[in-house]
């Protein structure tokens, strides 16, 4: 496997108590495939990430537990100096907002050669005729004419574009892409869901795709793992979990999508709110908000039950919920 991340905890320690952020998360993608990650807002998609990729804020943040193997090296074992040699060249990430991500003050040219200029040893000459290279690869027009415009010069779906180049710009074995068509209209979030499809079907990448919109990962994912309250809460293959989701936090999820089969309905929501992390609910941490919660839900915390081969659920009752009957 590619990435393996073997039950991943991360807190953070703040003036009000521990914020756990991630709960023992397992998930892996291999080579060529796509991993989509699943939640609300604070379900912990980001953290994980930041903590594959080596660059959570620390302090306060920090990594208690847990495995993170690339290649069958655990990450978490190397020094700084080593992960940043991994980092750009073996995995990158593509970060939700282009406009902060980028360096207002450099050009974007500039700013795609530095990659080569620190990995490659590459003059800046040879640099810049890269970034113009890749610029085309993502279809910027222009490209040898906007080299040296700045980020602020570009519309936000360009600025997306030039953000795929760069995590693309050494040709890593892994991306991860952190919310990558957030703010984007629906007609550019195509754009650049397809561009990426396109790139890593030509390079064989493996990608994880942290979104909220399972519109989204509908036509891309390969497999899909639902994140609450910092733990994957369900894993399977897209298609058996667009068919019959396994858990009522996904059922829920999937219900909340507007239907044209629902129309002049009302849009369906998840009750309630996702439990604060500095004192995340006995037993599972969905139960106040589960049509299926029972006394067993609010005193034990439920394993990853094996659903089959290729799924797992989080839910006592996933029997039930599998069969439909977790009700909206």
């Amino acid at each position: 496997m590619l990435l393996e991340v073997r039950d991943l905890h991360v807190e953070f320690r703040t003036r009000d108590g521990v914020v756990h952020a991630v709960n023992g998360v397992t998930c892996g993608v291999d080579a060529g495939e796509t991993l989509a990650v699943l939640g609300e807002s604070g379900s912990g998609k980001s953290v994980t990430a930041q903590a594959v990729m080596g660059i959570l804020d620390t302090p306060p943040g920090r990594i208690c537990g847990g495995q993170v193997l690339f290649r069958g090296t655990d990450l978490l074992t190397l020094k700084e100096e080593e992960r940043r040699r991994i980092r750009g060249a073996e995995m990158a990430m593509i970060f939700q907002d282009a406009l902060s991500a980028l360096n207002p003050v450099m050009t974007v040219g500039d700013q795609l050669g530095e990659m080569f200029v620190v990995h490659r040893g590459m003059s800046r000459k040879a640099a810049r005729a890269k970034a113009v290279e890749l610029m085309d690869r993502v279809r910027i027009p222009a490209a040898g004419q906007r080299v040296g415009d700045y980020p602020h010069q570009f519309s936000g779906g360009m600025r997306q574009r030039i953000m795929i180049a760069m995590a693309l710009a050494l040709e890593p074995a892994l991306i991860i892409a952190d919310e990558p068509t957030t703010a984007l209209d629906v007609t550019v979030q195509a754009q650049v869901m397809d561009l990426l499809a396109e790139l890593q079907h030509e390079y064989g990448m493996g990608l994880v795709l942290i979104t909220h919109d399972l519109g989204v990962v509908a036509d891309v994912a390969d497999r899909i793992a639902v994140m609450y309250a910092g733990r994957i809460v369900e894993s399977a293959p897209v298609h058996d979990i667009y068919k019959a989701p396994a858990h009522p936090y996904t059922r829920g999820l999937l219900d909340s999508i507007p239907r044209l089969d629902r129309k002049g309905r009302e849009l369906y929501a998840i009750k309630g709110l996702p439990p604060n992390l500095l004192a995340v609910p006995p037993g599972c941490a969905f139960h106040p908000r589960c049509p299926l919660a029972r006394d067993v839900c609010r005193t034990d915390v439920p394993p990853l039950y094996e659903v089959s081969g290729t799924r797992t659920s989080a839910c006592h009752f996933w029997k039930e919920c599998l069969d439909g009957r977790a009700g909206s």
